[in-house]
Order: structure tokens, then sequence, then C-alpha cells
């Protein structure tokens, strides 16, 4: 039976595991996708245990140290300089579904990557986010707060200088209304923290849509705003599907139906919900 995995520090309760079962069960496929816990200092020792699986997936610390132990990078992995699935075929190459996952959980909800876009956040979540949307041509606003501003500006000029397009840069406080889209990438929000919102009202409700790549909860306030003034919203969960659908096609080379997707998502919410 094959083995695949997830990497990174903590991993607590992952997702990773049910999703991928689900994936796999989908196809017929008896395999096992098990998850190696280990801090940053542990990664080289590890390495070769993780070569030796049919692939494995990484996440928070590991997305740009795993790097310097790849034989290469795909197109985008090599852009966002993050990797998040590793295919493991007689070479180490590291890929990033993650941005496979975000575009079509997006195309899922009907919202488009046009016009213009304001993203909260500069971790690694936003930097794929802001990095796809000046690929998609659009307008695009990186929101931070004071104490993030290099980091934001940061990014904003890598994007300029990798892409040849500017993005601009302001701190919440200063932004204005009338958005196309709202990609709110920070943990604002997240459990247990539910009674955050990363946005006064009335920016939420200038937007067209909006979507967090927060999951749990299932609503939260920025969702929970935009859906009662009728602005389509859509949270982070498919996207994890969709990232994990993505690294199995990779691995697998499988492909998988939007429907299944949507109830394999559906299941996966059922099973955080009774965690």
């Amino acid at each position: 039976m094959q083995q695949f995995g997830l990497t990174g520090y903590p991993l607590g309760h992952s997702l990773s595991p049910f999703i991928h079962s689900r994936l796999f069960s989908l196809r017929g496929r008896e395999a096992g996708y098990k998850l190696f816990e280990l801090e940053e200092s542990a990664l080289e020792k590890n390495i070769g245990r993780l070569a030796s699986l049919g692939g494995f997936n990484v996440t928070i610390p590991h997305k740009v140290s795993i790097i310097k132990y790849l034989d290469s990078l795909d197109e985008k992995a090599a852009l966002f300089g993050a990797v998040n699935t590793v295919s493991t075929n007689g070479a180490l190459i590291g890929h990033n579904t993650d941005c496979t996952g975000f575009l079509r959980a997006l195309s899922g909800a009907g919202m488009s990557l046009s016009g213009r876009v304001l993203v909260c956040g500069n971790g690694g979540a936003a930097r794929m986010a802001a990095f796809e949307a000046a690929l998609h041509g659009c307008d695009l606003t990186v929101a931070c707060r004071p104490s993030s501003l290099s980091e934001a500006e940061k990014l904003c000029g890598e994007i300029s200088k990798k892409l040849s397009i500017s993005a601009a840069v302001c701190e919440y406080e200063r932004l204005g209304a009338g958005w196309d889209l709202i990609i709110n990438c920070t943990s604002c929000g997240m459990f247990p923290n539910t009674q955050a919102c990363p946005l006064p009202d009335d920016i939420i409700k200038s937007a067209s849509a909006v979507f967090d790549v927060i999951y749990n909860p299932a609503e939260t306030q920025l969702l929970k705003k935009a859906a009662q003034a009728g602005i389509p919203a859509e949270n982070g969960l498919s996207m994890l599907v969709w990232q994990a659908a993505a690294a199995q096609e990779i691995w697998l080379g499988e492909s998988f139906e939007p429907a299944e997707i949507a109830a394999v998502t559906k299941e996966t919410q059922k099973e955080l919900l009774g965690r």
C-alpha cells in the first residue's frame, strides 16, 4: 500500500488525513496518509524518510525551508518561493497546490479574480493570493497593520520585480471602499477568537464578493457581515480540499470533478464540527 503524508509543526488536529482518505476512496485506491510532526531543526534528519513516501505535503514552518532539500521546483513554487506538495518519483520536486486550491475554490463559488482586489495580510496565504491576483491582471491592494508595513511593502516589491506589475500597500485604517473582491488571508476571526473581524462594516459592504481562507469557524464575522449585506461569501474549506485533490493529481495522475470535491468538502465540514 502506498504511503503519503504531511510534515509540519505543530500539526494538531490536521484535516489532511481525513481529506486524503476520502479522495483515495473516490478512486478506489488503497493508500495511507500519515502525519510527520517535525520541528524545523528535525527536517534535515527526516528528509530521507519523507522521500521514501509516494509523495508528501508540507505546511508551516517548512514551506520555505524544504526547498534546499529538493531537486527542482515547478513554476508556481519558484514564483511564490514556497512549497506545499512534493513529488518523489525519481526526484524530489516541489510544487505549490495552494494556488490551485484557491483558484478552483473561487471558481466554484462563482467569484471572479478580477477588478479591484483587496488582500488582507502578508503571510504565506496572502503571498499566494496576491501573486495570483497580480497574474490575473487585478488592481491589487495589500492591506496591513502599521507593524507589518515593511513586510507588505516587501511582498509588493517582489511582485513588481518578478511580474513587472505594480501593487499598492495600504494600512487598514486608511482603506477606501469599493472592492470587487476582498480576500482575507489573516487569522483574524479564526477559532477561538471568533468575534474578531479584520475590516469595518463599510468596507465589507462595499465589496462585490468576499473570500476568507479561514474555515474554522465555517462562518467568520467577516463572512457573516458580507452575507447579511447580500454579498457572495465563501470560506476556505473548499480551497483546502481542492489543494489536496491537486496534490493527488500530481502524485497519482488522478482528476476530480467539482461535484466530488463539493461532497468531500461537506464531509470535511461535518468532521470538523464533530471534533
